[in-house]
Formats: structure tokens, C-alpha cells, sequence
């Protein structure tokens, strides 16, 4: 299979600082994407742009803030932009497809795994799969971060050799170089530590919603499903090739992780979960570096009314979150057998299994070192 390729570009990117498309930056994007196509690998790309696209169109004056104006500019802006797409990748005798999902379509198993489907089907064909969320039906605003996530979660469903992530500047810094001229640019992160989101900046353009912060959350979430990401700059013709071959005008997040199954990578990143547990020590340990299950014993807190085979997620004792797994417990099966024994438990509630989270059944989202 050919190796493949996830590119996300965000507004900034397509658009003027006022609004509105810029189809000569379409089209530049369009040939640094074919050149990789002629490489003979399947490249993917995961676009914001289409309330950009569009609201200028609808006739507001400057990008609209409440969530029925994005929903409206999105409509109009998405047919625009895919126009430009499928013109500029005409050009080069490649076809362009449009795939539009929602937060919703990867929390349910059976919808992320059809739009999978259609996705190696259209690249065993040739064909440039181009991504957005569907704007016009999703609620809680622009979810994804500017898509951000959304390049993440794609680059990990189809297995990508590298996710590149283009922003307006050349890679994440020490300090702002835009105020700081000594600050030094990271080459190469091998781990995301809380020194490096404390570096990693806002929004640094109106048009678009991501800021390096962002970018980091979804190299993290790429790299734990086994996927490199390059976050940087491409801008002269040659600079996508220069960013795969590992000497773009960014930062590179290597992994060591492997791919991750898509049952693993539904209940890390997909699912929504119903409820929290908070461990002891002891069971963190046991979860996240012994590959165990996690038994009544472990378990010091519950928040939440879930059922057994809810996916909850799993807090360690300093409160932040270790991993999601699918629960064997109702809320207050678990309530009453919390701190016992596994033989007490097996006294007071009657389980098909003793384990709360079978090994199986988890997934690890702390970072191990």
C-alpha cells in the first residue's frame, strides 16, 4: 500500500486577512499536494476555509461570532471552496472528493468505519479525499479547533506515515519570534511536556481559530496513534516535499508509538464518555505501565451514571486523566464495591467479571516516558 500522507491547511492559509478565498493559494496548495501525488504517494487533505470562504458572500462584515452566522457563511463558502479545489486539482489531471464529518460521525463506531470505507476506496482510485467538518450541522461552534483535531483523528483512522500541519509560522518556539528575536525554534520533540504547551502560543490571525496550542493537542493525539507530525511552514513551491523528506521550515513530533487499532483508537479518541473513575496509585500503575485490569480495589471515586459497557474516563490521583476504558460495572455496582477486596466484591454485587476495565478494553492516554 502507498504510504500516506494527511496535510491540513487552516484558514489563514486559503483566505485574505479580510475574508474571502484566495484562489491563487488554492492553487499553490494544489500543486505542492500533486507534486506529492506524482511521488507516487496518497495524500489526503483536511481543509478549514469554508466560513471564510463565505461570509463576505452573505454579505457580513467581518467574520460572524454567533454560531446560526458561521453555520450560514459555512453553506455558502463550502461549495465555494470546493470549487477551487476540484478546479486547481483538475489542472493536473487529479480528481477531488469531498468528505464533510462531524464529532459525532467518530463517536459512533459503525459511521466512522463506513466513512473509512469510502476514503480507501477513493484513494485506491486516485482520488484526493478533502475533509471539513460539516459545519453547517455541528453545534458547540468549530469544535475540532480549526480542524486541528479533526487532521489527527484522520491521520491515525488511515494509518498516515506523517500528518503535516501548516501554519503561518515555521515551528513552535521557545518564546514568540515575533516579539522575541532570540527565541530558538524546537527541531525535533520527541515528548509533549507541560513545558511545551506553556510555549505553545494563541490565535495569531482573525480569519482563523487555532493557535499553536492546538496543533501541539493534535500532534499528541497523532503521535499516540503512532503518526510523526510536522507543524510549519509551507510556502515556495518544493516546501510540502522539503516537510516530508525531514527538512521543512518547522518542528517535527517523532513517536515511537505504534498504529493503533480502530476499535483502540475509537475508545481513546472517539467515544464519549459517561461517567469518571478515580484510582489509587497502585491501579494507575497497573493500568499504564503493567498492562493490567483494573479491579474494585483500585478504585477510590466515581462521578457519573453509566452502565456497564459505557465508556468512562480514568483519573489518576493527582487528577489528570491516565486513559478511557469500557466499563463492567453500573454507576452503583461500582459505588458499592469501590476500595474492596475481589472476593468482598464478589459478596456484594454479581458481575459477569470481576474487572472493572478489563485489559482489553483500555486504552492508555498519559504520556509515558
Amino acid at each position: 500500500m502507498q504510504q500516506r500522507v494527511v496535510v491540513k491547511i487552516g484558514s489563514s492559509s486559503l483566505t485574505s486577512d479580510e475574508g474571502g478565498l484566495n484562489r491563487e493559494k488554492v492553487a499553490f496548495f494544489a500543486n505542492e499536494l500533486a507534486r506529492v501525488h506524482a511521488d507516487g504517494q496518497s495524500a489526503l487533505l483536511v481543509t478549514s476555509g469554508a466560513v471564510a470562504a463565505g461570509f463576505r458572500q452573505i454579505g457580513y462584515a467581518a467574520k460572524p461570532k454567533f454560531l446560526h452566522e458561521k453555520q450560514a457563511s459555512a453553506a455558502v463558502g463550502q461549495a465555494l471552496l470546493m470549487q477551487a479545489y476540484q478546479e486547481a486539482f483538475a489542472s493536473h489531471g487529479i480528481v477531488a472528493a469531498q468528505i464533510l464529518l462531524t464529532r459525532y460521525d467518530f463517536s459512533n463506531r459503525k459511521r466512522i468505519h463506513n466513512a473509512m470505507m469510502t476514503i480507501d476506496e477513493l484513494m485506491k482510485r486516485g482520488i484526493v479525499p478533502i475533509i471539513n467538518e460539516n459545519d453547517t450541522v455541528s453545534v458547540d461552534e468549530l469544535k475540532f479547533g480549526d480542524n486541528d483535531t479533526l487532521s489527527a483523528l484522520v491521520a491515525n483512522l488511515v494509518r498516515a506515515g506523517r500528518l503535516v500541519i501548516l501554519t503561518d509560522t515555521d515551528g513552535l518556539y521557545s518564546e514568540d519570534p515575533r516579539k522575541n528575536p532570540n527565541a530558538q525554534r524546537f527541531d525535533r520533540i520527541e515528548v509533549i511536556t507541560d513545558e511545551i504547551y506553556r510555549v505553545a502560543g494563541g490565535s495569531g490571525s482573525s480569519v482563523g481559530t487555532g493557535g499553536m496550542r492546538s496543533k501541539i493537542e493534535a500532534a499528541r493525539i497523532a503521535m499516540r496513534g503512532g503518526v510523526p507530525v510536522f507543524v510549519g511552514r509551507v510556502v515556495e513551491p518544493g516546501d510540502l516535499r522539503l516537510a516530508l523528506d525531514g527538512v521543512g521550515k518547522g518542528t517535527y513530533f517523532e513517536t515511537t508509538e505504534h498504529a493503533l487499532p480502530v476499535k483502540k483508537q475509537w475508545l481513546g479518541f472517539h467515544s464519549l464518555p459517561h461517567g469518571r473513575i478515580v484510582v489509587d496509585r497502585g491501579a494507575e500503575a497497573a493500568l499504564v505501565s503493567g498492562g493490567k485490569s483494573l479491579l474494585p480495589a483500585g478504585v477510590k471515586e466515581i462521578d457519573g451514571d453509566f452502565h456497564p459497557g459505557d465508556v468512562v474516563e480514568v483519573i489518576g490521583e493527582a487528577g489528570q486523566t491516565i486513559g478511557r476504558g469500557v466499563v463492567g460495572y453500573s454507576a452503583w455496582q461500582l459505588q458499592a464495591v469501590a476500595g474492596l477486596s475481589t472476593e468482598e466484591a464478589l459478596r456484594r454485587v454479581e458481575v459477569p467479571r470481576i474487572e472493572v476495565i478489563h485489559r482489553d478494553e483500555w486504552i492508555t492516554l498519559q504520556q509515558i516516558n
